[in-house]
């Protein structure tokens, strides 16, 4: 691989993701497009003049043909929903942006992996995949990482634990018909049900009482109280995207949640949603189907009969 990626979209999302992937020294080689070229150049400039005291990567600001040789291409670009819009008018017009875009960049990039950041987004990760024939293996969405480092957020702060040590997931639909797969939650390999129980000194580490609905609901309703606060919501999701990047780029195959067309898993078929997938240098190698409760396989399939009704109103 070439250790290059191409990021479509130099606002705020996509200059985050840029950043945070120099920052990481995840890549050699950045290209940020954007209909607003003198946006992309100094995004590109201000993050180059950082790099000194960061990591020695190439960025700069250039068009689709200057995307060639990237494994990675990264879509961002997609407007908000507006005063009065409705989901289903916000859907078409970022599904039109990216029918304008997935021509154009396919044609120089045609055995790239693409990530899909913009929302919704896994309306516009099945859509990339029906217009334009790219395997589904090659195409991702960010879909719910973003819900679920939320829900780890707030765990550990709940069990006074490392973030890094609770395992938990979001899945379903990026919106508000996704589900915590409580089942599938645990700490350090001990499931959540178990753990407060598995502490010898309960005085020493403090587990606070809570109600699995609040918790579900702070995950929901984080991304509109941040939006409320500052605007838009970016540092989460462009460490999202950086986890994704070097997850491609590793040796060794990663677990994540992130949004893909099923074929079959939970019986369920034709619509992207997220599900625990095994991430390579290959893209998605395979999904992981855990053995979810009853109840939580229903809320999969309702997640995906609501995107499949979004889908259904719009002209693809």
């Amino acid at each position: 691989m070439n250790n290059k990626v191409a990021i479509i979209g130099a606002g705020s999302v996509g200059a985050t993701v840029a950043y945070t992937l120099v920052a990481m020294g995840s890549v050699a080689e950045i290209v940020l497009i954007d209909v607003n070229e003198p946006k992309a150049q100094g995004e590109a400039l201000d993050i180059r003049q950082a790099t000194p005291y960061l990591s020695p990567v190439k960025i700069y600001c250039g068009s689709y043909e200057d995307a060639a040789g990237s494994d990675i291409v990264i879509i961002t670009s997609g407007v908000g929903r507006k005063p009065g819009q409705s989901r289903i008018d916000l859907t078409q017009t970022n599904v039109n942006i990216l029918k304008s875009i997935a021509p154009q960049i396919v044609k120089y990039v045609p055995d790239a992996l693409y990530l899909f950041v913009a929302n919704p987004v896994d309306i516009l990760t099945y859509v990339f995949c029906k217009i334009t024939g790219v395997p589904k293996n090659r195409v991702i969405g960010t879909g719910t990482t973003l819900d679920s480092i939320r829900l780890r957020t707030r765990l550990s702060e709940l069990y006074s634990v490392n973030q890094k040590q609770v395992h938990a997931y979001v899945l379903g639909e990026h919106g508000d018909s996704s589900f915590v797969a409580w089942s599938a939650a645990d700490i350090s390999g001990i499931p959540l049900s178990e753990y407060e129980n598995t502490l010898t000194d309960k005085s020493e580490v403090k587990v606070t009482p809570y109600v699995r609905e609040d918790v579900e609901q702070y995950v929901k309703k984080s991304g509109g109280q941040i939006i409320a606060g500052k605007g838009a919501t970016f540092y989460g999701i462009a460490a999202c995207v950086a986890q994704i990047v070097n997850s491609i780029y590793s040796s060794a195959y990663t677990i994540l949640p992130v949004s893909t067309v099923l074929d079959g898993e939970y019986g369920i078929s034709d619509v992207a949603l997220s599900t625990l997938c095994a991430i390579s240098n290959e893209g998605i190698v395979t999904t992981l189907t855990p053995n979810l409760s009853d109840e939580e396989v229903e809320k999969m399939r309702h997640s995906a009969e609501v995107l499949k009704g979004v889908i259904s109103q719009i002209e693809i």
